[in-house]
């Protein structure tokens, strides 16, 4: 079996459609599918609508959160209800930051001599929302750089950049708490991706355990047998549960992580593991 629990799609900074998304995953053998768009859900309904051709194919809804401790300090949110009041005004402020990021981005680019217009990097998502992959996206059109990655590392994910043009975004807490309020569990993303010592991540994840967090992404693209190990037993220690998600957004943007199996078959779990997963995910959204 297939599950992939953290993916993303044009309504955010995906490649694909959430209706292309939907085909590639149950395409690719995949039972239980979360969309998780960055700080938007209008990508759930449409998830949902397409996978009706699908009856294999489960769809749970999600979001990412960006926290503002860590880059990498991410708050994956399940079952969550879009339409509820909290998280609707935090999706409609933050759709305002992001308007006056990106126009702070592309001053910022233009000062470093690649410079792109809001036109080019709309049209790298179909005219959807653009964030920093549509950006990078462009950057590699217009030949200023050779892959995604590079314009990340040495445009859009540099401390100057960050300082300079990053948005207000909540703290991890306030994140979780959001969560909640929509009725929603609340995952740790990708935990190795925040690059903390064994201490400093304990110390954290008692703060976000306080918070209420539900699980950590244990099973990720980019985890190493030995860190999923660490993870899942930290977890088991702290009460908490395991997921697993892929972090995809597709070829062009991340061309190393495949929908369900993450990098080089990283996510190829036993079946008997994936089904736990699924079954203490399904439970808890059930209550």
């Amino acid at each position: 079996m297939r599950i992939d629990f953290h993916t993303h799609t044009t309504c955010s900074d995906g490649q694909y459609t959430p209706e292309e998304l939907v085909q590639k995953a149950a395409a690719a053998g995949i039972c239980a599918l979360a969309i998780t768009d960055h700080d938007a859900v209008s990508g759930i309904a449409r998830g949902k609508q397409a996978a009706k051709a699908f009856p294999q194919l489960q769809i749970f809804p999600g979001i990412e959160i960006s926290a503002k401790e860590n880059p990498q300090l991410h708050i994956l949110g399940y079952g969550i209800d879009g339409e509820n009041a909290d998280l609707q005004a935090y999706i409609t402020r933050n759709r305002t930051l992001r308007q006056g990021r990106r126009e702070r981005m592309l001053s910022f680019l233009a000062e470093k001599g690649v410079p792109v217009t809001i036109e080019e990097v709309a049209a790298a998502n179909n005219g959807c929302t653009t964030g920093r992959p549509h950006f990078a996206k462009t950057m590699l059109l217009k030949g200023y750089v050779s892959s995604v990655s590079e314009a990340f590392d040495r445009y859009l994910g540099t401390p100057e950049f960050l300082e300079k043009v990053e948005r207000p975004k909540p703290t991890a807490v306030e994140s979780i708490h959001l969560i909640q309020a929509a009725g929603g569990i609340a995952v740790l993303a990708h935990p190795a991706k925040l690059n903390l010592s064994q201490p400093d991540f304990l110390q954290l994840l008692s703060t976000l355990c306080e918070a209420g967090l539900w699980g950590i992404e244990a099973y990720y693209s980019t985890h190493s047998p030995e860190e999923m190990a660490w993870y899942a037993e930290v977890a088991a220690q702290h009460g908490l549960f395991c997921t697993c998600g892929s972090d995809f957004h597709g070829e062009i943007i991340k061309p190393d992580i495949a929908l369900g199996t993450g990098r080089n078959h990283s996510l190829c779990l036993p079946d008997e593991l994936e089904c736990q997963i699924l079954e203490r995910f399904q439970a808890a959204l059930s209550k």
